[in-house]
């Protein structure tokens, strides 16, 4: 029998992601359950920003359908199933989750119908009427992989060995084949767009650094290395800051700064003592000099040339804002994406709607862009574990 998931209220608004994660299953929302949605998306609370969330991205997938369209069911994604809406009793008077559950169930006896509800009373209530129900579990994150493709989407393996034994891209040698293919794709002018995904340890940000610095400062492909990012804060606000563009971003780049001080010692490896230190602060101010950090806000208008660009925490972008910055570039221009879809701050954006997702879909086919995902961590023992666990 087909297997279907049929979505209470509680479901969204514990896990506004939640119509991705049943994989090739369909999945049913009731009328009630928009209406549900409806109703909790006032005020700042957890459950109110979730149902704005939901409601948007449902905005954003019904956007141009047809009728014949909902009858068919909107599809959710690639290997993903189909999202249908069932409308019993209209707007005025629509029927329950359990109504519409067991009148699917009634009409469909091909059909495995199992009601999804974080609401322990309605799965009792479900189970009473002879229903399968059962509660969703989101505990693991949506990952990259989930929405994007798996692995490299570049034509050709890699032609250059960048691991212990072969080359190194300022200092830097890939760890695993994963980085390896992505220090090729970094290093290849013929790729004007990369987009790297993976969780926090992989490497994205240290590799792309490694290879904008030997690009601008040895080889001279690019003028300067030009960073930006969203500015979504995971804490507290901490008000306005003072200072130049430059000034007001630099607190949101500490990723960046961190990897720069990594990257400033292998220049200044040759001296010691208290030369070496000298050497390393000359050569990290020297780095320092050929990166720019400029903000989001500030881009539209501007064209870019024979710039290497690097927007950091790219999944927190909506897919307007990455337009935006896409179409920035001007000739000579390549721009770099990194991003981890299990971290989005940006309370109205999800993994589906995310900017970042939205842009590898649509550069899929381009034979200019290519993407990887990484996978293998490569910090310390604690931080692959957390990354597990937590």
């Amino acid at each position: 029998m087909r297997r279907v998931s049929l979505l209470d209220t509680s479901v969204l608004l514990h896990d506004p992601a939640a119509l991705y994660r049943f994989g090739d299953q369909d999945v049913y929302l009731p009328l009630a359950v928009l209406q549900g949605l409806d109703a909790a998306r006032l005020g700042s609370s957890e459950d109110a920003r979730n149902a704005l969330k939901a409601s948007r991205f449902l905005d954003e997938k019904l956007n141009g359908v047809a009728p014949q369209d909902l009858e068919r069911g909107l599809p959710l994604g690639d290997g993903l199933g189909r999202l249908y809406f069932l409308t019993e009793g209209g707007a005025e008077n629509p029927v329950s989750v359990l109504t519409a559950a067991r009148n699917l169930a009634q009409t469909h006896p091909d059909v495995h119908v199992t009601v999804v509800a974080r609401d322990i009373n309605l799965r009792i209530q479900a189970t009473v009427l002879g229903l399968n129900a059962t509660d969703h579990d989101s505990e693991a994150p949506l990952d990259d992989t989930d929405l994007t493709a798996r692995g490299s989407e570049a034509s050709g393996q890699p032609s250059i060995d960048y691991g212990a034994e072969g080359e190194s891209v300022w200092g830097i040698h890939a760890r695993n084949d994963e980085q390896n293919q992505a220090l090729n794709l970094l290093m290849d002018p013929a790729i004007e767009l990369v987009t790297l995904l993976g969780p926090a340890g992989t490497g994205k940000t240290l590799l792309t650094l490694a290879a904008g610095l030997t690009q601008t400062l040895e080889t001279q492909i690019y003028q300067e290395i030009l960073m930006t990012r969203a500015t979504i804060a995971i804490g507290e606000e901490i008000g306005y800051l003072p200072g130049t563009e430059e000034e007001k971003m630099t607190p949101w780049m500490g990723a960046i700064m961190d990897n720069l001080e990594i990257l400033s010692a292998p220049a200044s490896a040759s001296a010691s003592g208290s030369g070496a230190r000298w050497g390393q602060a000359a050569t990290h101010d020297l780095l320092q000099s050929r990166i720019r950090i400029r903000s989001l806000n500030f881009m539209r208008g501007r064209t870019l040339l024979n710039r290497f660009m690097v927007l950091d925490e790219a999944q927190n972008l909506t897919a307007a804002q990455m337009r935006t910055l896409i179409t920035r570039a001007g000739p000579g221009t390549k721009i770099i994406c990194l991003g981890n879809l299990a971290q989005i701050d940006t309370p109205t954006l999800t993994p589906a709607t995310s900017g970042l997702t939205h842009l590898i879909r649509r550069f899929r086919s381009w034979p200019k862009s290519a993407h990887l995902t990484l996978t293998r961590g490569e910090r310390s023992a604690l931080a692959a574990h957390a990354s597990e666990v937590l």
